[in-house]
Protein backbone atom coordinates (compact mmCIF):
# COMPACT_ATOMS: atom_id res chain seq x y z
CA UNK A 1 0.00 0.00 0.00
CA UNK A 2 1.91 3.31 -1.19
CA UNK A 3 2.31 5.91 2.26
CA UNK A 4 1.21 9.33 2.10
CA UNK A 5 3.26 12.13 2.84
CA UNK A 6 1.69 15.59 3.90
CA UNK A 7 5.20 16.71 4.50
CA UNK A 8 5.69 18.90 1.24
CA UNK A 9 8.09 21.62 1.98
CA UNK A 10 8.09 23.73 -0.87
CA UNK A 11 7.23 24.06 -4.26
CA UNK A 12 9.76 25.76 -7.24
CA UNK A 13 8.22 25.56 -10.53
CA UNK A 14 8.50 22.01 -11.50
CA UNK A 15 9.94 21.12 -8.58
CA UNK A 16 8.54 19.97 -5.37
CA UNK A 17 10.52 19.02 -1.90
CA UNK A 18 9.16 16.23 0.74
CA UNK A 19 10.56 15.80 3.60
CA UNK A 20 10.31 12.66 6.34
CA UNK A 21 10.14 10.27 3.24
CA UNK A 22 10.80 6.49 3.81
CA UNK A 23 11.92 4.13 1.47
CA UNK A 24 11.28 6.36 -1.58
CA UNK A 25 14.00 5.50 -4.58
CA UNK A 26 15.03 7.76 -7.71
CA UNK A 27 13.36 7.68 -10.60
CA UNK A 28 9.99 6.20 -8.66
CA UNK A 29 6.69 7.86 -9.58
CA UNK A 30 4.28 9.66 -7.36
CA UNK A 31 0.77 10.91 -7.46
CA UNK A 32 0.01 14.43 -5.52
CA UNK A 33 -3.33 14.62 -4.51
CA UNK A 34 -5.06 18.43 -4.40
CA UNK A 35 -7.52 19.45 -1.73
CA UNK A 36 -9.99 19.73 -4.28
CA UNK A 37 -9.38 15.98 -4.97
CA UNK A 38 -7.54 16.58 -8.25
CA UNK A 39 -4.45 13.86 -9.14
CA UNK A 40 -1.27 15.02 -10.85
CA UNK A 41 1.84 13.06 -11.57
CA UNK A 42 5.58 13.38 -10.83
CA UNK A 43 8.37 11.49 -10.43
CA UNK A 44 11.75 11.14 -7.95
CA UNK A 45 14.82 13.49 -9.44
CA UNK A 46 17.13 13.22 -6.16
CA UNK A 47 16.70 11.67 -2.61
CA UNK A 48 18.83 13.61 0.22
CA UNK A 49 18.46 11.26 3.39
CA UNK A 50 14.94 11.71 4.16
CA UNK A 51 14.14 14.10 1.84
CA UNK A 52 12.67 13.76 -2.10
CA UNK A 53 12.94 15.98 -4.83
CA UNK A 54 10.40 15.26 -7.20
CA UNK A 55 9.24 16.97 -10.32
CA UNK A 56 5.42 17.67 -11.20
CA UNK A 57 4.84 16.50 -15.17
CA UNK A 58 1.64 19.06 -15.05
CA UNK A 59 2.24 22.66 -13.85
CA UNK A 60 2.32 23.27 -10.05
CA UNK A 61 -0.26 26.12 -9.89
CA UNK A 62 -3.02 25.34 -6.90
CA UNK A 63 -1.22 22.93 -4.84
CA UNK A 64 -1.32 23.93 -1.34
CA UNK A 65 1.69 22.95 1.36
CA UNK A 66 -0.66 22.27 4.20
CA UNK A 67 -3.56 20.15 2.34
CA UNK A 68 -2.19 18.75 -0.67
CA UNK A 69 -0.95 15.18 0.13
CA UNK A 70 1.81 12.85 -2.23
CA UNK A 71 1.81 8.96 -2.95
CA UNK A 72 4.94 7.37 -3.58
CA UNK A 73 3.63 4.14 -5.93
CA UNK A 74 6.83 1.94 -5.66
CA UNK A 75 7.82 1.81 -9.66
CA UNK A 76 9.45 3.50 -12.17
CA UNK A 77 7.59 4.55 -15.81
CA UNK A 78 6.26 2.07 -17.89
CA UNK A 79 4.18 1.51 -20.43
CA UNK A 80 1.09 -0.72 -21.00
CA UNK A 81 2.31 -2.59 -24.35
CA UNK A 82 -0.21 -4.78 -26.94
CA UNK A 83 -0.67 -5.44 -30.25
CA UNK A 84 -3.36 -3.06 -29.96
CA UNK A 85 -1.25 -0.31 -30.11
CA UNK A 86 -0.99 -0.24 -33.48
CA UNK A 87 -3.19 2.66 -35.26
CA UNK A 88 -3.66 3.95 -31.98
CA UNK A 89 -2.20 7.86 -30.66
CA UNK A 90 -1.20 8.37 -27.63
CA UNK A 91 0.28 11.61 -25.89
CA UNK A 92 4.13 11.83 -24.28
CA UNK A 93 3.53 9.48 -21.44
CA UNK A 94 1.44 6.57 -23.17
CA UNK A 95 -1.88 7.80 -22.38
CA UNK A 96 -4.21 7.19 -25.42
CA UNK A 97 -5.24 10.66 -27.17
CA UNK A 98 -7.38 9.46 -29.93
CA UNK A 99 -10.90 8.99 -27.96
CA UNK A 100 -10.31 5.46 -28.37
CA UNK A 101 -10.32 2.99 -25.23
CA UNK A 102 -7.50 2.27 -22.79
CA UNK A 103 -4.98 -0.12 -23.93
CA UNK A 104 -5.52 -3.41 -21.99
CA UNK A 105 -2.28 -4.14 -21.36
CA UNK A 106 -0.10 -7.50 -22.65
CA UNK A 107 2.76 -6.13 -19.80
CA UNK A 108 3.92 -3.48 -18.41
CA UNK A 109 7.48 -2.54 -19.84
CA UNK A 110 10.16 -0.22 -17.91
CA UNK A 111 10.56 3.27 -20.41
CA UNK A 112 14.18 3.09 -19.98
CA UNK A 113 14.38 -0.61 -21.58
CA UNK A 114 17.91 -2.50 -21.22
CA UNK A 115 20.97 -1.75 -23.13
CA UNK A 116 21.80 -4.53 -25.72
CA UNK A 117 24.54 -5.92 -25.42
CA UNK A 118 26.71 -5.32 -28.24
CA UNK A 119 28.13 -9.21 -29.12
CA UNK A 120 24.26 -9.88 -29.27
CA UNK A 121 23.74 -6.95 -32.19
CA UNK A 122 23.80 -8.12 -35.98
CA UNK A 123 25.42 -6.32 -38.41
CA UNK A 124 22.55 -4.46 -40.19
CA UNK A 125 22.83 -5.22 -43.99
CA UNK A 126 18.93 -5.37 -45.72
CA UNK A 127 18.01 -2.49 -47.96
CA UNK A 128 14.73 -0.76 -47.05
CA UNK A 129 13.14 1.66 -49.41
CA UNK A 130 12.01 4.76 -48.66
CA UNK A 131 10.78 5.81 -52.57
CA UNK A 132 12.80 8.70 -51.93
CA UNK A 133 16.04 8.52 -54.39
CA UNK A 134 17.92 10.75 -52.57
CA UNK A 135 18.06 8.51 -49.87
CA UNK A 136 17.63 4.58 -52.01
CA UNK A 137 20.11 5.70 -54.62
CA UNK A 138 22.40 7.33 -52.91
CA UNK A 139 22.21 7.47 -49.09
CA UNK A 140 20.87 3.88 -48.47
CA UNK A 141 18.78 3.21 -45.15
CA UNK A 142 19.67 -0.14 -44.23
CA UNK A 143 18.02 -2.37 -41.30
CA UNK A 144 18.49 -1.37 -38.13
CA UNK A 145 20.44 1.81 -38.71
CA UNK A 146 20.25 4.73 -37.34
CA UNK A 147 20.27 7.58 -39.69
CA UNK A 148 19.22 11.02 -38.47
CA UNK A 149 18.13 13.54 -40.78
CA UNK A 150 19.34 17.39 -39.69
CA UNK A 151 17.16 20.13 -41.00
CA UNK A 152 16.89 23.53 -40.22
CA UNK A 153 13.98 25.48 -39.03
CA UNK A 154 11.20 26.34 -42.00
CA UNK A 155 12.62 23.29 -43.98
CA UNK A 156 9.97 20.88 -44.68
CA UNK A 157 11.29 17.60 -42.76
CA UNK A 158 7.30 17.14 -41.28
CA UNK A 159 6.89 16.28 -45.15
CA UNK A 160 9.89 14.09 -45.86
CA UNK A 161 9.13 12.39 -42.55
CA UNK A 162 5.30 11.71 -43.20
CA UNK A 163 6.57 10.55 -46.91
CA UNK A 164 9.17 8.23 -45.24
CA UNK A 165 6.82 6.64 -42.53
CA UNK A 166 3.61 6.00 -45.20
CA UNK A 167 6.18 4.80 -48.26
CA UNK A 168 8.88 2.68 -46.41
CA UNK A 169 8.83 -1.08 -47.06
CA UNK A 170 11.14 -3.94 -46.68
CA UNK A 171 11.41 -5.73 -50.35
CA UNK A 172 10.86 -8.89 -51.24
CA UNK A 173 9.87 -10.53 -48.05
CA UNK A 174 6.45 -10.63 -46.86
CA UNK A 175 7.65 -9.48 -43.10
CA UNK A 176 4.79 -7.56 -40.84
CA UNK A 177 6.41 -3.92 -41.05
CA UNK A 178 5.12 -0.88 -38.59
CA UNK A 179 6.53 2.81 -37.80
CA UNK A 180 6.60 3.88 -34.63
CA UNK A 181 6.16 7.53 -35.02
CA UNK A 182 7.42 9.89 -31.52
CA UNK A 183 6.80 13.94 -32.23
CA UNK A 184 8.24 16.23 -29.19
CA UNK A 185 7.17 19.60 -28.90
CA UNK A 186 5.53 20.15 -32.13
CA UNK A 187 2.98 22.58 -32.68
CA UNK A 188 -0.61 21.06 -32.68
CA UNK A 189 -1.15 22.15 -36.73
CA UNK A 190 2.10 19.36 -37.26
CA UNK A 191 0.87 17.08 -35.07
CA UNK A 192 -2.60 17.27 -36.82
CA UNK A 193 -0.77 17.14 -40.32
CA UNK A 194 1.17 13.65 -38.90
CA UNK A 195 -2.10 12.04 -38.31
CA UNK A 196 -3.84 13.38 -41.20
CA UNK A 197 -1.46 12.37 -43.45
CA UNK A 198 -1.28 8.79 -42.42
CA UNK A 199 -5.03 8.42 -41.96
CA UNK A 200 -5.36 9.49 -45.78
CA UNK A 201 -3.10 6.64 -47.43
CA UNK A 202 -4.27 3.75 -44.75
CA UNK A 203 -0.45 4.17 -43.13
CA UNK A 204 -2.29 4.75 -39.59
CA UNK A 205 -3.13 0.87 -39.36
CA UNK A 206 0.33 -0.06 -39.01
CA UNK A 207 1.79 2.94 -37.24
CA UNK A 208 1.88 3.36 -33.21
CA UNK A 209 1.94 7.45 -32.79
CA UNK A 210 3.20 9.15 -29.33
CA UNK A 211 2.73 13.21 -29.78
CA UNK A 212 3.98 15.60 -27.31
CA UNK A 213 2.84 19.32 -28.19
CA UNK A 214 4.58 22.71 -27.51
CA UNK A 215 2.34 23.36 -24.96
CA UNK A 216 2.66 20.09 -23.37
CA UNK A 217 5.32 19.69 -20.11
CA UNK A 218 9.11 19.08 -20.44
CA UNK A 219 9.35 16.55 -18.48
CA UNK A 220 6.35 14.48 -20.50
CA UNK A 221 8.87 15.87 -23.58
CA UNK A 222 11.78 13.85 -21.89
CA UNK A 223 9.61 10.82 -21.97
CA UNK A 224 8.31 10.44 -25.23
CA UNK A 225 11.04 9.36 -27.16
CA UNK A 226 11.68 6.73 -24.35
CA UNK A 227 8.14 5.84 -24.93
CA UNK A 228 8.47 5.38 -28.23
CA UNK A 229 11.26 2.98 -28.25
CA UNK A 230 10.05 0.70 -25.72
CA UNK A 231 7.09 0.06 -27.92
CA UNK A 232 9.07 -0.56 -30.63
CA UNK A 233 11.45 -3.10 -28.49
CA UNK A 234 8.30 -4.64 -27.81
CA UNK A 235 6.79 -5.11 -31.79
CA UNK A 236 10.40 -6.03 -33.00
CA UNK A 237 11.82 -8.41 -30.19
CA UNK A 238 8.53 -9.88 -28.84
CA UNK A 239 6.88 -9.70 -31.87
CA UNK A 240 9.13 -10.11 -34.60
CA UNK A 241 8.41 -7.08 -36.70
CA UNK A 242 10.50 -4.68 -38.36
CA UNK A 243 10.16 -1.05 -36.86
CA UNK A 244 11.09 1.68 -38.42
CA UNK A 245 11.25 4.79 -35.64
CA UNK A 246 10.91 8.14 -36.93
CA UNK A 247 11.27 11.16 -34.28
CA UNK A 248 10.74 14.47 -34.68
CA UNK A 249 12.63 17.28 -33.24
CA UNK A 250 15.43 16.29 -31.05
CA UNK A 251 16.12 19.73 -30.79
CA UNK A 252 13.00 20.36 -28.86
CA UNK A 253 14.15 17.07 -26.39
CA UNK A 254 17.19 18.11 -26.13
CA UNK A 255 15.77 21.91 -24.95
CA UNK A 256 13.71 20.36 -22.76
CA UNK A 257 16.84 18.45 -20.88
CA UNK A 258 18.21 22.09 -20.52
CA UNK A 259 15.11 23.67 -18.90
CA UNK A 260 15.01 20.22 -16.54
CA UNK A 261 18.63 20.32 -15.78
CA UNK A 262 18.95 24.19 -15.20
CA UNK A 263 16.08 23.98 -12.72
CA UNK A 264 17.89 20.77 -10.70
CA UNK A 265 20.96 23.57 -10.52
CA UNK A 266 23.41 21.01 -12.56
CA UNK A 267 26.48 22.77 -14.05
CA UNK A 268 25.97 23.22 -17.30
CA UNK A 269 28.24 22.39 -20.36
CA UNK A 270 28.61 23.44 -24.16
CA UNK A 271 25.59 26.22 -24.91
CA UNK A 272 24.31 25.73 -21.30
CA UNK A 273 23.11 21.95 -22.06
CA UNK A 274 23.57 18.82 -19.41
CA UNK A 275 27.63 17.82 -19.50
CA UNK A 276 25.37 14.10 -20.01
CA UNK A 277 23.89 14.85 -23.13
CA UNK A 278 26.08 13.00 -25.23
CA UNK A 279 25.26 9.93 -22.66
CA UNK A 280 21.63 10.81 -22.36
CA UNK A 281 21.24 10.63 -26.29
CA UNK A 282 22.79 8.07 -26.66
CA UNK A 283 20.86 5.80 -24.37
CA UNK A 284 18.20 6.59 -27.22
CA UNK A 285 19.99 5.94 -30.72
CA UNK A 286 21.75 2.79 -28.89
CA UNK A 287 18.49 1.16 -28.80
CA UNK A 288 17.95 0.88 -32.39
CA UNK A 289 19.62 -1.91 -34.01
CA UNK A 290 18.77 -6.02 -34.76
CA UNK A 291 19.48 -8.94 -32.58
CA UNK A 292 21.00 -12.07 -33.01
CA UNK A 293 18.38 -14.72 -32.51
CA UNK A 294 15.34 -12.28 -33.06
CA UNK A 295 13.69 -11.75 -36.43
CA UNK A 296 12.67 -8.51 -35.97
CA UNK A 297 14.86 -4.93 -36.16
CA UNK A 298 14.42 -1.42 -34.97
CA UNK A 299 15.76 1.21 -37.35
CA UNK A 300 15.92 4.66 -36.65
CA UNK A 301 15.46 7.87 -38.05
CA UNK A 302 15.64 11.03 -35.53
CA UNK A 303 14.79 14.54 -37.34
CA UNK A 304 16.53 17.81 -35.75
CA UNK A 305 16.45 21.25 -36.67
CA UNK A 306 19.95 22.85 -36.50
CA UNK A 307 19.86 25.94 -34.46
CA UNK A 308 21.14 29.03 -37.05
CA UNK A 309 21.54 26.21 -39.44
CA UNK A 310 24.77 25.17 -37.75
CA UNK A 311 25.61 22.12 -37.92
CA UNK A 312 28.73 22.00 -35.39
CA UNK A 313 25.80 22.93 -32.77
CA UNK A 314 25.76 20.55 -29.93
CA UNK A 315 22.89 18.89 -30.91
CA UNK A 316 23.69 17.88 -34.57
CA UNK A 317 27.38 17.21 -33.26
CA UNK A 318 26.91 15.01 -30.79
CA UNK A 319 23.79 13.06 -33.01
CA UNK A 320 26.74 12.49 -35.87
CA UNK A 321 29.23 11.10 -33.23
CA UNK A 322 26.65 8.29 -32.66
CA UNK A 323 24.54 7.61 -35.53
CA UNK A 324 25.55 6.21 -38.59
CA UNK A 325 25.64 9.07 -41.17
CA UNK A 326 23.23 11.75 -42.06
CA UNK A 327 20.84 13.35 -44.39
CA UNK A 328 21.22 16.79 -44.09
CA UNK A 329 18.31 19.18 -46.31
CA UNK A 330 19.64 22.62 -47.55
CA UNK A 331 18.04 25.48 -47.38
CA UNK A 332 19.56 26.88 -51.36
CA UNK A 333 18.03 23.94 -52.69
CA UNK A 334 14.81 24.94 -50.96
CA UNK A 335 15.27 28.28 -52.39
CA UNK A 336 14.60 26.46 -55.58
CA UNK A 337 12.34 24.71 -54.93
CA UNK A 338 13.65 20.98 -54.83
CA UNK A 339 11.45 19.08 -53.41
CA UNK A 340 12.86 16.96 -50.72
CA UNK A 341 15.61 19.90 -50.48
CA UNK A 342 18.25 16.93 -49.77
CA UNK A 343 21.87 17.79 -50.11
CA UNK A 344 23.20 14.84 -51.33
CA UNK A 345 26.91 15.56 -51.05
CA UNK A 346 27.57 16.28 -47.44
CA UNK A 347 25.08 13.63 -46.54
CA UNK A 348 25.84 10.50 -46.00
CA UNK A 349 24.70 6.48 -45.31
CA UNK A 350 27.78 4.93 -43.38
CA UNK A 351 26.12 1.66 -44.36
CA UNK A 352 25.27 2.20 -47.50
CA UNK A 353 27.63 -0.21 -49.11
CA UNK A 354 26.31 -3.33 -46.90
CA UNK A 355 22.58 -3.03 -48.10
CA UNK A 356 22.89 -2.70 -51.92
CA UNK A 357 23.78 -4.59 -55.11
CA UNK A 358 22.62 -8.27 -56.04
CA UNK A 359 20.31 -9.61 -54.73
CA UNK A 360 19.18 -6.40 -52.59
CA UNK A 361 19.06 -3.93 -54.99
CA UNK A 362 20.70 -4.40 -58.53
CA UNK A 363 24.54 -5.23 -59.62
CA UNK A 364 24.82 -1.68 -61.17
CA UNK A 365 24.39 -0.10 -57.91
CA UNK A 366 27.44 1.01 -56.46
CA UNK A 367 28.68 1.58 -59.58
CA UNK A 368 25.69 4.45 -60.38
CA UNK A 369 25.92 6.05 -57.54
CA UNK A 370 29.83 6.41 -57.41
CA UNK A 371 29.23 7.87 -60.72
CA UNK A 372 26.46 10.52 -59.93
CA UNK A 373 28.46 11.60 -56.86
CA UNK A 374 31.31 12.22 -58.81
CA UNK A 375 29.55 13.74 -61.86
CA UNK A 376 26.83 15.83 -59.54
CA UNK A 377 29.89 17.48 -57.68
CA UNK A 378 32.04 18.29 -60.74
CA UNK A 379 28.88 19.90 -62.08
CA UNK A 380 28.68 22.01 -59.34
CA UNK A 381 32.30 23.27 -59.75
CA UNK A 382 31.54 24.24 -63.07
CA UNK A 383 28.46 26.10 -62.21
CA UNK A 384 30.79 28.23 -59.42
CA UNK A 385 33.28 28.78 -62.07
CA UNK A 386 30.66 30.21 -64.33
CA UNK A 387 29.26 32.35 -62.23
CA UNK A 388 32.96 33.86 -61.51
CA UNK A 389 34.11 33.59 -64.80
CA UNK A 390 31.20 33.51 -67.11
CA UNK A 391 30.39 30.56 -69.89
CA UNK A 392 32.54 31.70 -72.34
CA UNK A 393 35.16 30.55 -70.00
CA UNK A 394 33.96 26.84 -69.71
CA UNK A 395 34.82 23.94 -72.17
CA UNK A 396 32.23 22.40 -73.49
CA UNK A 397 32.43 19.24 -71.43
CA UNK A 398 32.54 21.49 -68.71
CA UNK A 399 29.15 22.95 -69.84
CA UNK A 400 27.59 19.00 -69.82
CA UNK A 401 28.53 18.54 -66.09
CA UNK A 402 26.74 21.98 -65.29
CA UNK A 403 23.70 20.78 -67.34
CA UNK A 404 23.84 17.27 -65.59
CA UNK A 405 24.06 18.88 -62.05
CA UNK A 406 20.67 21.23 -62.60
CA UNK A 407 19.33 18.05 -64.19
CA UNK A 408 20.34 15.62 -61.61
CA UNK A 409 18.43 18.50 -58.87
CA UNK A 410 15.14 18.91 -60.79
CA UNK A 411 14.78 15.13 -62.01
CA UNK A 412 16.69 13.02 -59.18
CA UNK A 413 16.43 14.70 -55.90
CA UNK A 414 13.41 16.80 -56.63
CA UNK A 415 10.41 14.23 -56.73
CA UNK A 416 7.90 16.14 -54.57
CA UNK A 417 6.20 14.58 -51.29
CA UNK A 418 3.13 12.28 -53.07
CA UNK A 419 5.89 10.45 -55.18
CA UNK A 420 6.85 6.61 -54.36
CA UNK A 421 9.64 5.41 -56.87
CA UNK A 422 11.05 1.92 -56.42
CA UNK A 423 14.37 1.10 -56.31
CA UNK A 424 14.43 -0.20 -60.14
CA UNK A 425 12.61 3.51 -61.00
CA UNK A 426 15.41 4.92 -58.94
CA UNK A 427 18.29 3.49 -61.09
CA UNK A 428 17.25 4.01 -64.45
CA UNK A 429 16.64 8.04 -63.33
CA UNK A 430 20.23 7.83 -62.68
CA UNK A 431 21.12 6.01 -66.34
CA UNK A 432 19.22 8.74 -68.00
CA UNK A 433 21.04 11.22 -66.13
CA UNK A 434 24.41 9.77 -66.67
CA UNK A 435 23.37 9.45 -70.63
CA UNK A 436 23.86 13.28 -70.70
CA UNK A 437 27.35 12.78 -70.30
CA UNK A 438 29.69 11.26 -72.89
CA UNK A 439 30.47 7.18 -72.40
CA UNK A 440 34.44 8.17 -71.87
CA UNK A 441 33.45 10.24 -69.29
CA UNK A 442 32.36 7.62 -67.41
CA UNK A 443 35.15 5.94 -65.58
CA UNK A 444 33.53 4.68 -61.87
CA UNK A 445 31.46 2.31 -63.86
CA UNK A 446 31.96 -1.58 -65.19
CA UNK A 447 32.28 -1.70 -68.99
CA UNK A 448 29.64 -4.79 -68.72
CA UNK A 449 27.27 -2.51 -67.25
CA UNK A 450 27.78 0.01 -69.44
CA UNK A 451 27.12 -1.89 -72.36
CA UNK A 452 23.67 -3.14 -70.55
CA UNK A 453 22.48 0.09 -69.35
CA UNK A 454 24.43 3.22 -71.23
CA UNK A 455 23.88 1.82 -74.59
CA UNK A 456 20.02 1.18 -73.76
Amino acid sequence: MPREYRTIQEVAGPLMLVKDVENVKYDELGEIELPNGEIRRCKVLEINGSNALVQLFENSAGINLAESKVRFIGRSMELAVSDDMLSRVFDGLGRPKDGGPEIIPEKRLDVNGTPMNPAARNYPSEFIQTGVSAIDGLNTLVRGQKLPIFSASGLPHANLAAQIARQATVLGKDEQFAVVFAAMGITFEESNYFIESFKETGAIDRTVMFVNLANDPAVERIATPKMALTAAEYLAFEKNMHVLVIMTDITNYADALREVSAARKEVPGRRGYPGYMYTDLATLYERAGRKKGSDGSITLIPILTMPEDDKTHPIPDLTGYITEGQVILSRELYRKGIMPPIDVLPSLSRLKDKGIGEGKTRADHANTMNQLFAAYARGKEAKELMVILGEAALTDIDKLYAKFADEFENKYVSQGYETNRTIEETLEIGWELLRILPRSELKRISDEYLDKYYEK
